[in-house]
């Protein structure tokens, strides 16, 4: 049945009409969470409300503006803008982990919303796991792609060239991002050096913490990411009853990312197909 739908969903185009649908009926506001003014949209209604959350160096637009209009059919949708990206504010504070966790279930509360799914692509679906074990109570189920929870899972070389990275080593791509949200040069430049330093400083989660997580889980990993196959797939099989997909592509393929981006590709169009199918299964 999968793969008919599957075969369905590629022999029909996406039509231009799911973004501007999406564009009338959204609404956006700034929720006051632990010192900052979270900068969220919401998108649809009915169904378990579904948390976005973006990759480092990101906004909404640049992690998820090609998947959001394939999620058009889900229902409600939530996506976030993390401490200092794009339109959120800054706080006097370094950036980590499990500060955008209490952030973002912060704002979950704020809206009074009761249990979300969560989806977080890359240093996102760090967070959605740190959310999953910090705050359990208000997650239904997560999604998370191309994310990690100890060091080694990231491929050889990857902190040594953060170390020594600038914002001139930042892809064009993400810095327009930034810039079409929030025209701030400083801002920018504070934003890349505090996802800098929050990785740099990523300090590895116990094995315990991963198994504690009791939210259904769906792990998404390509085959060529900069996150392992085999980080992912450890994650996957210590998280009860998980579903983990391997899908061709790099860091952000998967999904529309806009630095990889393919004109043409249907694999986003099948990653939707997928996270549909998990959040909506009854079990």
């Amino acid at each position: 049945m999968l793969v008919e739908s599957l075969l369905f969903l590629w022999s029909t185009p996406l039509s231009a009409q799911n973004t501007a649908e999406m564009k009338q009926s959204m609404s956006a506001g700034y929720a006051p969470v632990n010192g900052i003014k979270m900068y969220y949209e919401v998108y649809g209604e009915g169904n378990i409300p579904l948390i976005l959350i973006h990759g480092g160096g990101s906004t909404i637009e640049t992690s998820f503006g090609n998947l959001l209009p394939l999620l058009h059919d889900y229902g409600k949708i939530i996506a976030v803008e993390l401490q200092a990206h794009g339109r959120t504010t800054d706080r006097n504070k370094p950036e980590t982990f499990e500060q955008d966790a209490d952030d973002v279930a912060a704002l979950i509360k704020f809206l009074k919303l009761e249990k979300v799914n969560i989806l977080g692509f890359s240093n996102g679906g760090t967070t959605t796991l740190q959310i999953a074990i910090r705050h359990p109570e208000v997650v239904n189920k997560i999604v998370a792609i191309s994310a990690s929870y100890k060091r080694d899972g990231l491929i050889s070389g990857f902190f040594d060239g953060m170390k020594n990275a600038s914002l001139d080593n930042m892809p064009a791509p993400l810095k327009k991002g930034f810039l079409d949200v929030n025209p701030s040069q400083k801002g920018l430049q504070t934003m890349f050096e505090k996802d800098k330093n929050r990785m740099i400083n990523f300090k590895d989660y116990d094995d315990e913490a991963i198994k504690f997580v009791k939210a259904k889980a769906l792990f998404i990993v390509a085959d060529n990411d900069v996150i392992t196959i085999e980080h992912t797939v450890k994650m996957s099989r210590m998280v009860s009853g998980s579903q983990l997909a391997v899908l061709p592509g790099v860091h952000g393929s998967c999904i529309g990312e806009v630095c990889v981006n393919i004109e043409g590709s249907k694999i986003p169009e099948a990653t939707s197909l997928l996270i549909k199918e998990f959040l909506n299964e009854q079990h």
